[in-house]
């Protein structure tokens, strides 16, 4: 089944920009919880409406790694996806882990750019 914001992106092919605000989800390792804060900040007070992540397992939100909740909150990330205009990596010494790797992929796959906190 076709989320429903990723089947009207596709058939308008328009962006899903609310006003004049772009939609950016942040994807990345949650181990680099004070960058993705960082990062929040700045994209916000740059006008942008920003989506991120829930809990940062990485930085002691043990709830995280019981396995039903890992599958929900990967999927629920990817709708976060489906709703962006854009995804924003928080890469940290270039550091992409799998799962982050599968965001990216996901987003390529759906025609959203994809930009990085550090070059590649």
């Amino acid at each position: 089944m076709i989320p429903l914001a990723l089947l009207i992106n596709t058939i308008l092919k328009v962006s899903i920009m609310i006003g004049t605000y772009k939609i950016i989800t942040l994807c990345g390792s949650t181990k680099f919880k004070d960058e993705f804060i960082s990062e929040q900040k700045r994209l916000t007070i740059e006008g942008n409406i920003v989506i991120s992540v829930g809990l940062f397992g990485h930085a002691g939100d043990e709830e995280v790694w019981l396995e039903k909740t890992k599958i929900m909150l990967d999927d629920m990330h990817k709708r976060k996806i489906d709703l962006a205009d854009e995804i924003f990596v928080i890469n940290v010494k270039g550091y992409i882990g799998s799962s982050t790797r599968s965001e990216i992929d996901y987003a390529l796959k759906t025609n959203k750019p994809v930009k990085y906190l550090e070059p590649l």
